[in-house]
């Protein structure tokens, strides 16, 4: 089962100068795509337990689109391992001029993650 959002970067979520964006943006986007799994596989949001791995690979500026991506890899009884990924999929051109941006041919990997949600068997509504 797999998932995708997309949005984009605003100045509200450049927490660095140079408009640089905080990492735990990217993790917030992979919590609602975990969200969106939990739902379509049992019928309820679940609880995200813990990430086992997040590389963080290239930086994500205001303005950037991101498509954050997800699938559930493996299913226990009540866990669910999931398996993430960011990529930037348009990004400004300030170089050019102050509205410039490009869609990228090929998306450029921005985070990596895998991580373990937790839907207790009494909220399992699905199966």
């Amino acid at each position: 089962m797999k998932s995708l959002i997309r949005i984009r970067m605003s100045l509200n979520d450049a927490h660095y100068g140079g408009k640089l964006v905080d990492g735990a943006k990217i993790l917030e986007l992979f919590g609602d795509v975990a969200t969106e799994l939990l739902i379509k596989n049992d019928g309820d949001e679940g609880l995200f337990r813990a990430y086992d791995n997040i590389e963080f690979l290239v930086p994500v500026y205001a303005g950037d689109y991101i498509e954050a991506k997800g699938e559930i890899v493996e299913c226990g009884d009540t866990s669910r391992k999931m398996i993430f990924e960011a990529s930037k999929i348009i990004t400004l051109r300030p170089e050019i001029n102050d509205t410039a941006a490009d869609f990228l041919d090929k998306p450029i990997t921005v985070c990596k993650a895998s991580g373990t949600c937790v839907v207790p068997k009494v909220k399992q509504r699905k199966k």
